[in-house]
């Protein structure tokens, strides 16, 4: 089958499209004929060496993946060859056929493309499960998501707006990004290029217009250079999820006033998690959120769609951060 091979690890440079085995499905396995994938910083992260698949799964990049159902595992249920599916993978999305689990499947509706779908797994998923289930974002509490205009945090937005639409969200952006940030239904934008400590200004603001000093939740993928801020920015019981380290992994923490405010500070990825887990993580999501991709009031965004022939093209575009929303990989 053909797919996104690598000489090494490094650069786009090592990214080559080639020939690979077509994986067999286990017994609680399906096999899918990739339509599209798309694009995810740990994508980048495992090119270049720094973050391995879980043990048993693919090496091939690619964490998700939309198209249809080629073979069924003997113990899966509910599901027929043909069906149009969309699906987290440990890896192996940038190919012609990717082995699934059955528990991870969620079906595409059918006013959506395969390149929307191809969308939905990564960013999505992170998104809902680490704003609303490990966050508890409530109705009406107002939230910061970081990094305006990647994958998660679009995803982030627009489930927010539509799951608790009188939330208040306040987002972190580069300031060539603020008017489509804006578009998405923020209440307000902070250029981080400006402004690298937003604490002073997320009280100000959240006083004015909540009467609150701080906020609810934070979605945060910066790290250690933004832990200060982000625990000044939180209220009293106010929860800071991390998902990402790209600032670093060591900073200070005022453990006193964590314990006063009774604030909570949660971990969490989703690649490396136990297969049952993420199971019912993707149940949760396709209770709660599917329906509103279903219904349009969730759309995906997509910067652009690359054939796989173009895979470094894709890949570059995202270390230049030259995206908005998600960058989509057509593989068939």
């Amino acid at each position: 089958m053909k797919a996104v091979l690598m000489d090494g690890f490094g650069g786009v440079e090592v990214l080559k499209v080639g020939e690979a085995e077509k994986p067999a499905p286990k017994a609680d396995q399906v096999l899918i004929r990739v339509v599209a994938s798309s694009i995810s910083r740990p994508d980048l992260v495992q090119r270049e060496g720094k973050y391995p698949p879980p043990p048993g799964d693919s090496d091939i990049l690619g964490l998700e993946v939309a198209g249809t159902i080629e073979e069924l595992g003997s113990d899966v249920k509910g599901w027929k060859v043909g069906d149009r599916v969309m699906s987290l993978v440990g890896g192996g999305g940038y190919a012609e056929y990717a082995v699934a689990y059955g528990c991870h499947l969620m079906p595409i509706p059918e006013n959506m493309s395969f390149e929307e779908a191809a969308c939905v797994c990564e960013s999505y998923i992170t998104a809902f499960h680490n704003v609303f289930v490990l966050g508890r974002l409530a109705d009406g509490e107002t939230a910061i998501f970081h990094g305006g205009g990647g994958g998660v945090n679009t995803a982030a937005v627009q489930l927010a707006r539509a799951l608790t639409p009188n939330s208040k969200l306040i987002v972190t952006t580069h300031p060539d990004k603020e008017a489509r940030v804006r578009e998405l239904g923020v209440d307000l934008c902070i250029d981080f290029t400006t402004t690298p400590d937003f604490s002073g200004l997320v009280k100000e603001w959240t006083l004015a217009n909540t009467g609150k000093k701080g906020v609810g939740m934070i979605l945060d993928h910066v790290g250690a250079k933004y832990l200060k801020p982000n625990m000044d920015s939180l209220d009293y019981a106010g929860r800071l999820v991390i998902i990402g380290i790209i600032s670093g992994i060591k900073a200070e923490l005022n453990l006193a006033l964590m314990m006063v405010k009774r604030q909570e500070i949660i971990g969490s990825v989703l690649r490396s998690r136990p297969v049952p887990e993420k199971g019912e993580i993707v149940r949760l999501f396709t209770e709660r959120a599917l329906p509103a991709f279903a219904e349009r009031k969730v759309v995906p965004i997509i910067e652009q769609v690359f054939p796989i022939e173009q895979i470094r093209d894709a890949h570059r575009m995202m270390e230049e951060d030259r995206h908005f929303g998600k960058i989509v990989l057509k593989i068939s």
